[in-house]
């Protein structure tokens, strides 16, 4: 794609006295594409714990359980080269506007990193979102577009695949791809700590191959297992990579006992969630009817469960430290998705709408440069993860990866293709979609196909049901769909018919 003019869409959150209160304004990002520090270009580098907040529970925390060191591995050799250990932190269902809880994480990573301000989700649902992560592909050439059919994804296309081959010791703990086999192993890892299905506290795991029951919170299981596989590296001298996926913050949501009862900032909630009218919305939201309230509610019982999350991003960063490894290690903090908190009558994720789309992504890598607290303006979908992974590792892409690596400044694009299937886990129409996120405006069409049993589009003709227009610049929150009674002459001015062709293309690709 031709690059194009930098242009985000506005908005801007304000923290003043525990409030936060979305201000409408049109406020342009900072843009700072990445570069310099040591390596500059995108190919092989060369070779205090932040203070709780003080709104959090005013009673002392319990000790952290002990760290289990796993067994050393009979693997030997000196480290013979410098590329970087990997570790992914993929949150699940955590849309933006959290980072209250989650100050140690932005301390770290924003003052010690790069914040990628328009990063969005491919598709906003779990299991397709995080095979896009693995794959770097969208959903519709990976192929799994819903939540049930995990062995869809090709594992032969994944990241863990590539750096395993290539010599990385490649870990995994937590969720992997929902209604995956309990007692299946996930390919393409050297240990794992699997929980399918997710629970907050006493899961089910497939621990390497053992499926039991392990007694505690999810969060600080997993964060103990990838704490002892990032100890493990003092005896084995391989680069790593650790793909670490809470439960965290999705529902039901249950928080860490000493997290109970923190008391969260009040919300105002944002124009969105209090829309006049859906007149121009598709049908099925016209009838969304989740209030303020229910989204006011929901965000409280997230941003409790993200404590945990920031505790474990801590202690990642002090094991980090420890063993000599915080400046050669690329570090990634996302979600899956975003989620709506009440925005336009909506409490869930799969729609077009930018709470849904839009997600966290923070990096940093030290020894690249990367650590400067930049903001980076770019537009980034979950897609690009796989390719900056392996472009980190020294590794070419796969020529099937539909992302790019955020390492190359010069790698940008001019829009980014979100999509989602109306699937068997919602009986009541939503429709599949298919939207261009550009760099000041958005274009969704709704379609008349379902997924069959087999979780692949046979259902309907494919029929366009419902067109969405809006101005990300003048009307950030998407109040006012532009294609609503719009005119042959309004549309040509909105340039449609160009945007139909890109969008066309894009699904074809």
């Amino acid at each position: 794609m031709s690059e194009g003019q930098r242009r985000g869409p506005a908005r801007r959150a304000l923290i003043a006295g525990g409030v936060v209160a979305a201000t409408g304004a049109a406020i342009p990002l900072v843009s700072s594409a990445l570069g310099g520090g040591a390596g500059g270009g995108a190919r092989t580098p060369g070779a205090a714990e932040a203070v709780p907040a003080a709104s959090r529970s005013s009673s002392p925390a319990p000790a952290p359980p002990p760290v289990r060191t796993a067994p050393p591995t009979p693997y030997r050799r000196p480290r013979s080269d410098d590329r970087p250990n990997i570790l992914l932190v993929l949150t699940d269902d955590q849309p933006k506007e959290t980072d209250w809880a989650l100050r140690q994480t932005v301390d770290w990573l924003g003052g010690d990193g790069v914040e990628f301000a328009r990063a969005h989700a491919n598709t906003p649902l779990c299991a397709p979102s995080r095979a896009s992560v693995m794959s770097g592909r969208h959903a519709h050439n990976h192929g799994l577009l819903d939540t049930r059919h995990p062995h869809h994804l090709d594992q032969r296309t994944t990241v863990q695949r590539r750096l395993h081959e290539a010599g990385y010791r490649t870990g995994l703990f937590g969720k992997y791809l929902n209604f995956w086999p309990t007692g299946q192993n996930p390919p393409h890892f050297d240990e794992w700590l699997l929980q399918e299905p997710v629970r907050y506290y006493n899961g089910h795991y497939n621990d390497n191959g053992t499926v039991r029951t392990i007694p505690g919170y999810n969060t600080t299981v997993i964060k103990d297992r990838a704490l002892a596989f990032m100890e493990a590296s003092r005896v084995d001298r391989r680069p790593w990579f650790a793909f670490v996926a809470t439960r965290s913050p999705h529902e039901v949501n249950i928080a860490e006992r000493r997290y109970a009862h923190t008391r969260v900032p009040e919300w105002e909630g944002r124009p969105s969630v209090f829309e006049p009218g859906k007149a121009d919305k598709p049908p099925f939201l016209r009838a969304a009817r989740h209030s303020f309230g229910q989204g006011k509610a929901l965000r409280e019982a997230q941003l409790r469960t993200l404590l945990s999350v920031d505790d474990a991003m801590r202690d990642f960063r002090d094991k980090l430290r420890a063993l000599g490894q915080l400046e050669n290690t690329l570090v990634i903090f996302t979600s899956d998705h975003g989620l709506c908190w009440g925005d336009h009558g909506w409490l869930r994720k799969s729609v077009p709408y930018r709470p849904s789309l839009e997600v966290p992504f923070r990096l940093s890598w030290p020894a690249r440069g990367l650590d400067t607290g930049r903001t980076d303006d770019r537009l980034t979908g979950l897609v690009d993860l796989a390719p900056t992974f392996l472009d980190a590792a020294g590794l070419p892409p796969d020529p099937g990866h539909d992302g790019h690596s955020l390492l190359d400044p010069r790698n940008d694009r001019t829009y980014l293709l979100a999509e989602w299937w109306w699937n068997q886990q919602d009986p009541k129409p939503i429709h599949t979609w298919a939207s261009y996120i550009g760099k000041a405006e958005q274009y969704t069409e709704y379609y008349r196909t379902r997924l069959d049993d087999r979780g692949r589009p046979t259902k309907g003709d494919g029929r366009v049901l419902f067109r969405e227009y809006y101005d990300l610049h003048t009307d950030p929150y998407q109040l006012t769909n532009l294609l609503h009674r719009a005119d042959a002459g309004q549309e040509r001015r909105l340039g449609i018919e160009g945007l139909a062709r890109e969008l066309a293309a894009a699904r074809r690709s």
